[in-house]
């Protein structure tokens, strides 16, 4: 006989829903173990339905140690901002990040075959096929980045609940310093720390098409040339996060809040969400037009 309690158990132990408890346990002839291997079974099963889906959405979140030393920020992703906003949702995505910093996995695939940190017994890609099953979308944990430091600090920023992430490996200065920079970071999105960083091909591009417009504005070859000696200093004031201004004061640059606060950026992440991912753009006047023909 299949009782309220044994459903109340199994619910808790694997998050599905009463009826599909229920219904796993008949099935089982009462056995839990046999009951939880079914609903596993199951999910997999609805996750592979949802496949070919695409998650576009979901959070970018992050974790940091006690002590400063080592930090996370991972983007985990879901079909609808509607699930972003589920609390569970959320805390699975904090837990992820906290199993990147503290385990430290290689790269998404290994991080998928590690134990749970929080569900011991079970590997991540188990609670993530669980929670597949249990909010009935497909999930994706698609990117991390992990810091670690042993004389600086680490420090991260999550702005609009979840939609942008920064992490920040910060030498020098202190807590107040990191939390600036992060937040330059997000508003900003440099793409580099300084112009030695900027890759000599991407460089020379930008350069030929400074030249290009020079001379589109009728400036001989020569004098176009010493304008876009001029101009460089723009482009790397854009994409160099030394030479922007800085948002709370753009009297002063970057690498003058770093020397006054004898810090110095040794790396940095900025994850957007849903950055680089093709999202399906639905057309519904076309999708009834259809129908009607």
């Amino acid at each position: 006989m299949i009782t309220a309690a044994m459903v109340k158990e199994l619910r808790e132990r694997t998050g599905a829903g009463m009826m599909d408890c229920k219904k796993m346990l008949k099935e089982a002839d009462g056995d839990m173990e046999k009951a939880i291997v079914l609903l596993r079974e199951k999910g997999i099963a609805k996750a592979a339905k949802k496949s070919d889906r695409i998650a576009a959405e979901g959070l970018v979140l992050g974790f940091i140690s006690e002590d400063k030393k080592v930090g996370a920020i991972v983007e985990v992703n879901s079909e609808t901002d509607f699930v972003a906003q589920n609390e569970e949702f959320r805390s699975f995505v904090e837990s992820v990040a906290k199993q990147v910093a503290e385990k430290n996995p290689a790269d998404v695939e290994s991080l998928l075959e590690e134990e749970s940190i929080d569900e011991a017994g079970k590997k991540v890609s188990d609670v993530l096929i669980e929670k597949i099953a249990k909010i009935g979308e497909k999930l994706s944990i698609r990117r991390f980045v992990r810091f670690e430091t042993t004389d600086g600090l680490i420090e991260k920023y999550i702005h609009g609940n979840g939609k942008i992430a920064v992490l920040v490996n910060q030498k020098g200065g202190n807590q107040e310093c990191a939390k600036d920079v992060c937040m330059q970071i997000a508003a900003a999105k440099p793409e580099f720390i300084e112009s030695k960083d900027v890759p000599a091909s991407r460089l020379d591009k930008e350069m030929e098409i400074l030249k290009a417009q020079a001379m589109n504005e009728g400036k001989p070859e020569a004098i176009a040339e010493k304008i876009v000696q001029g101009r460089i200093g723009k482009f790397y004031q854009e994409i160099c996060l030394v030479e922007q201004e800085f948002i709370k004061n753009p009297e002063e640059k970057i690498k003058d809040v770093l020397a006054k606060n004898n810090a110095q950026i040794i790396e940095f992440a900025r994850f957007e969400k849903g950055e680089g991912i093709e999202k399906k753009e639905e057309n519904f006047a076309e999708e009834v037009m259809k129908q009607i023909k």
